[in-house]
C-alpha cells in the first residue's frame, strides 16, 4: 500500500532540544509519520498519535510523564525511547500501559518501522541489549567529547543527584558510576563536582529553563 501523504502524526518529548532534533531528523523523510511537535519539558499541546518519550536523564519524574501522557486524551499511543532496556524496566513500563518501549540501537529505519506497528495496534518491545559503541543522532556534551553513557550521568549531576541515585536510577554499580564520572571529568577538564555542575548548566544540561518549539511538518 502506498502513500500520498503521512498519515501518522508524531510527537517527540523530551527535555534537550537536541535529542529531539536529532531524533526529529532521523524520521523527517519517512513516508507515514509526520512530526507535530516537539517538546522541551512539557506536555504536549498538539494531538498525536503517537508520543514518543525519550528518557534520557528524565529518571525520577519519568514515571510520572509518562502516566501523563496516557492519562491524555490526545496522545493516542505512548511509546519510551530509551538506552535502559532490560526486562525488569520493560515489565515496569508496560505494566503502566505503554505501547511500545524501543532502544536507542535501533537505526532511524527500524525506528520508523517500529512506530508505524505501534500506530497499527501492536505493542512493539525492543529488549536488546544496549551497546556503548551506537551513534544517536545527537545529546548534550557530545560535541565535546562525552559519551551518551558519560553525559547522561554529568546531566544527572547537573541536576542534583547523588552518585548512588545514579547508579539506583540508571541501573549501575557505583563503581560503573564513578568509572563514568571519572572519563567525563578527564573530557570536561573539571576536578569537583561543583565544577562539573557548572559545566554542565553552560552545556545545555540543565532542563529548567529549556525552550518549547512547537512545529508542524
Amino acid at each position: 500500500m502506498s502513500f500520498e501523504h503521512p498519515d501518522i502524526s508524531l510527537a517527540l518529548i523530551n527535555d534537550y532540544p537536541v535529542v529531539i532534533e536529532g531524533v526529529a531528523r532521523m524520521l523527517q523523510d519517512h513516508p507515514r509519520l509526520r512530526v507535530v511537535e516537539l517538546d522541551s519539558g512539557h506536555m504536549p499541546q498538539e494531538d498525536a498519535d503517537v508520543v514518543l518519550y525519550d528518557a534520557f536523564a528524565a529518571k525520577e519524574r519519568g514515571r510520572h510523564d509518562v502516566m501523563r501522557l496516557l492519562e491524555d486524551p490526545r496522545c493516542l499511543k505512548v511509546v519510551m525511547y530509551t538506552w535502559h532496556v532490560r526486562a525488569d524496566q520493560v515489565a515496569d513500563a508496560l505494566d503502566l500501559g505503554v505501547h511500545g518501549y524501543l532502544s536507542k540501537e535501533l537505526s532511524a529505519a527500524e525506528l520508523a518501522a517500529a512506530l508505524v506497528r505501534v500506530h497499527e495496534g501492536e505493542r512493539v518491545v525492543s529488549p536488546e541489549p544496549v551497546r556503548e559503541d551506537v551513534q544517536l543522532p545527537g545529546w548534550p556534551g557530545r560535541t565535546e567529547g562525552l559519551s551518551a553513557r558519560e553525559a547522561e550521568v554529568i546531566a544527572l549531576i547537573t541536576q542534583g543527584f547523588t552518585n548512588d541515585e545514579i547508579a539506583r536510577n540508571c541501573y549501575l554499580s557505583i563503581n560503573s558510576v564513578k568509572s563514568y564520572i571519572r572519563s567525563a571529568y578527564r573530557k570536561m577538564g573539571v576536578e569537583r563536582r561543583s565544577q562539573a555542575v557548572l559545566w554542565g548548566v553552560q552545556h545545555g544540561m540543565d532542563p529548567s529553563g529549556q525552550e518549547r518549539r512547537v512545529v508542524t511538518v
